[in-house]
């Protein structure tokens, strides 16, 4: 289709439409949540002003005027964490992703400019770097996660842009370095590796999607008879969802990516360009002219070193937070709860995710004030617009059963490659993500 293509149009009309529906629909419910405001004066502490912490900050607001709300966290650049992917694939430039907390902070609520060091669930109180306390009768853990780079022998992210090494990971200019090493190599080929650690992650389809835009630069700049790529997972499927997986996998057979089943990268030698993984058999060495590194991750020290962690399941070798997964309540202490990257659940590490367990998280904290029982439970909606190429997506949107979503039935099939769910991805999403962390979505 070209630019002017009347159906492209309408795609496009369409799109704004649901935009607008959105920013209606939001209206609708500032006012409908206006009755059921509580008028105590409470307390309430929300560790970590990312996506998470913003998001709740801003309807707590809403729904509890008179709470005092207090937002703990050093960072005063905000990220856009779901456009990493596009500034390291050179779609987006680095301005796309940075922007500040301060924009963001809602009007009325505190915010402490420093690292919270110490969470006391039993004494209610959360100690800032610098020994500040603050006192809360409830608390939102909203910390996100840790990027656990060294647990790769040799692996420095100081290297990321240089000598072929990668990671969209590890912020904006990291994003950006990794477009520059990726770019030279779609420009002459060579031996491509891509993987997933063993962890739980944020976005468990970026290291796919860059897999495959690497891919489609080298056929863009004609390299790709010159280029091996290599995909190594270190769990037996390529996607937690069976039918996903079943259709990357296809994908990846059609264009040539070769898969390579429980290998876990365990150490890297920079200088050599020697990637060293381990496998149920042993450990096996791969050279590469490319490698794009996605560390493994866990909670951050300050979750890690309170007793709020799971202690056992699967989810306590990183230390995740221990919550409910319909609920997002702490299972041990009913005053706090996770949502975002650290609640240890099954699924739910996405933005997309925060916009559905932000309100269901809030509306049960909001029921123990009013008295009110709250019905509301996250289903474990996770969605993740999964690039095949430049110009086309899946967008893929699934629960805790694995069943798949279609936000638009009849309009976006989930596994399918649509220019419009590359168009949701690359244009309409920010939109919705700024509107969430402004309580509106």
């Amino acid at each position: 289709m070209t630019a002017f293509d009347p159906q492209r149009r309408a795609i496009l009309a369409r799109l704004a439409a649901l935009g607008a529906m959105t920013g209606v629909a939001a209206a609708t419910m500032a006012r409908a949540a206006a009755p059921t405001t509580a008028d105590a004066p409470v307390r309430i502490a929300i560790v970590g002003a990312g996506a998470a912490g913003l998001a709740t900050a801003a309807r707590l607001r809403r729904r509890l005027p008179k709470a005092t709300i207090t937002l703990i966290d050093a960072r005063r650049e905000h990220y856009y964490q779901p456009g990493f992917t596009l500034v390291g694939a050179g779609i987006k430039p680095i301005s796309y992703v940075i922007s500040s907390t301060r924009e963001y902070v809602p009007a009325g609520v505190e915010w402490v400019e420093q690292a919270a060091a110490e969470i006391d669930p039993e004494a209610r109180v959360v100690t800032t770097a610098t020994g500040q306390k603050v006192v809360y009768d409830y608390l939102i853990v909203a910390c996100g996660l840790e990027l656990h780079y060294e647990a790769i022998e040799g692996m420095e992210p100081a290297w990321i842009g240089r000598d072929g090494v990668g990671s969209v990971y590890n912020g904006p200019q990291a994003a950006a370095a990794t477009w520059l090493a990726m770019s030279a190599f779609a420009a002459k080929g060579g031996v491509g590796l891509f993987g997933r650690p063993h962890t739980d992650m944020k976005c468990a389809g970026a290291p796919l999607k860059y897999t495959f835009i690497t891919d489609d630069r080298l056929r863009r700049a004609g390299q790709r008879g010159k280029a091996e790529l290599h995909y190594l997972a270190p769990q037996k499927t390529l996607f937690s969802v069976p039918i996903v997986a079943e259709k990357v996998r296809m994908l990846f057979h059609e264009r040539g990516i070769r898969t390579h089943m429980e290998h876990q990268l365990v150490a890297i030698d920079l200088g050599r360009r020697i990637a060293t993984y381990r496998t149920p058999s042993g450990t096996t060495e791969l050279g590469y002219d490319f490698i794009h590194v996605v560390p493994p991750m866990r909670a951050p020290a300050v979750v890690r070193n309170s007793p709020l962690p799971w202690a056992e399941g699967p989810f306590a070798r990183e230390q995740w937070l221990e919550v409910d997964r319909e609920t997002l309540r702490h299972k041990r202490y009913p005053n706090v709860f996770g949502i975002g990257d650290i609640a240890g659940i099954p699924k739910g590490k996405t933005a997309a995710s925060v916009k559905w367990q932000v309100p269901v998280a809030v509306d049960h904290l909001v029921a123990d004030l009013t008295g009110k029982p709250s019905s509301e439970r996250y289903n474990g909606y996770t969605s993740c617009p999964l690039i095949t190429r430049l110009g086309r997506a899946m967008l893929i949107e699934f629960d805790y059963q694995d069943n798949l979503y279609q936000s638009f039935p009849g309009f976006i099939a989930p596994l399918e490659e649509l220019w419009v769910s590359w168009v949701m991805k690359t244009m309409a999403l920010k939109p919705t993500y700024i509107s969430m962390l402004r309580g509106r979505a």
